[in-house]
């Protein structure tokens, strides 16, 4: 008799390892990647779940190779999301820490007076020369000559 595969032996293992991969690389690059695999190794453990409860139900139906492979997908799920989890978890306490220094800095400086314009020195800029916007212009600059408009203003309104 034929004994067929689990339905999810490949999408689970598959899920798993790209999940696991990813967590991995999240560490490095500030937790902006480890809401995926998070999400990706929460999804292949539910999916490995459903194929043990199937075969749990129907042993003779499955292949015993396929039950140890969705039982190995299941573990590296659940490896995938304690590690996915920590990354996430150590990085929102790392950016909520630094984030309460930086305001804490912030604080300390508006306190002390250093954000005040009253007490910041101007002039001592590197000398630099403001030129003033205007829109006047010079004629005697530009050697501008007017010119006559030869279109009858009174006809055209009138």
């Amino acid at each position: 008799m034929y004994k067929s595969k689990l339905p999810a032996e490949p999408t689970a293992l598959v899920l798993g390892i790209i999940a696991l991969v990813l967590g991995v690389a999240g560490c490095c690059c500030y937790d902006i990647s480890a809401i995926i695999p998070l999400g990706l190794s929460i999804a292949g453990l539910v999916i490995a779940n459903k194929s043990l409860r199937a075969y749990r139900e129907n042993p003779e139906a499955y292949d015993q190779g396929s039950y140890r492979n969705v039982n190995t997908a299941k573990v590296i799920n659940i490896v995938a999301v304690i590690l996915n989890s920590l990354v996430f978890v150590f990085f929102i306490i790392f950016f909520a820490i630094y984030g309460t220094f930086i305001s804490t800095a912030v604080l300390e400086g508006m306190r002390q007076g250093k954000f005040d314009e009253k007490e910041y020195n101007y002039e001592d800029d590197d000398d630099y020369e403001w030129e003033s916007d205007s829109t006047e212009v010079q004629s005697e600059e530009y050697n501008i000559e007017k010119q006559i408009d030869s279109i009858n203003i009174d006809s055209i309104i009138n």
